[in-house]
């Protein structure tokens, strides 16, 4: 066949995009746990890092077994312990109709559409005492949905810990949220009144520090309206009972909430 031809320019066109494919496909299979195990990893050098237990140069896994993982049940806010906490998908979950639920709209304050009924939580303990919550929490943003963790005290109120491991808002502006200093104001504020009631607020300018809320307040971003507000409005259906507040609530009531 001369190599000037039609058929055989198609013929080599086509063989290549198979080799190609198959090179690709095998690649893709090869390289999933490898990629899993990283995201894994990820997974929990974010929590620690929110929980304030990170350390450079240390084994993230060996790190990690300070943790324990829980699964919680967001409408009773009780444990579940037939699930494998370790197996568990929460996005997964919150696409599945038979494992979440439809938002109402006066609710959908994070403009998530949807969530799992039940959703895991982190916990360490020190001499059988609770130390520290990390609770997944995500929303809207201006771009994107935003994925955080957020870290309490023992006494289900005072922030530990505050970091956004996955965002897509603009840098330098509403992706400021991922900033160490923004992130570091959070420590040692109150999410709840001396009442209980959800107190936290993200301000569309900066705190002033000589007024007694400025405990549960936050800086808002400056250039990033639309991104504050979806932080402000993340927080506020997580900790409220549509999210982990029955939760919290139950913690309290079991010995925290002296915050």
């Amino acid at each position: 066949m001369a190599n000037d031809t039609i058929k055989k320019t198609l013929t080599v066109a086509v063989l290549l995009c198979i080799v190609c494919s198959v090179l690709v496909s095998t690649a893709a299979v090869k390289l999933k746990p490898l990629q899993e195990k990283n995201k894994a990893l990820s997974t929990k050098k974010n929590i620690l890092q929110a929980a304030g237990l990170m350390e450079e140069g240390k084994n993230i896994d060996q790190l990690f077994k300070k943790i324990q993982v829980k699964i919680v049940d967001l409408a009773s806010g009780e444990f579940d312990d037939s699930i494998d906490a370790a197996k568990y998908d929460q996005k997964a979950a919150a696409k599945d109709p038979a494992r979440s639920i439809q938002i109402p709209a006066d609710q959908n304050i994070a403009k998530i559409g949807r969530r799992a009924k039940k959703a895991p939580v982190f916990l360490v303990q020190e001499e059988g005492k609770l130390k520290t919550i990390i609770l997944p929490i995500h929303g809207k943003g201006l771009w994107s949905t935003m994925y955080a963790f957020l870290a309490l005290e023992g006494d289900a109120n005072t922030v530990k810990g505050f970091t956004f491991y996955d965002q897509g808002e603009t840098p330098g502006l509403g992706g400021e949220v991922d900033n160490p200093l923004w992130k570091k104001q959070w420590v040692g504020k109150k999410i709840f009144d001396k009442d209980w009631n959800l107190a936290v607020e993200i301000l569309k300018g900066r705190v002033n520090l000589q007024k007694p809320e400025a405990i549960h307040q936050a800086d808002g971003l400056s250039g990033a309206t639309l991104t504050t507000v979806g932080v402000n409005n993340l927080m506020h259906y997580w900790l409220s009972d549509n999210g982990f507040g029955k939760f919290l609530s139950r913690i309290r009531n079991q010995g925290g909430g002296n915050g």
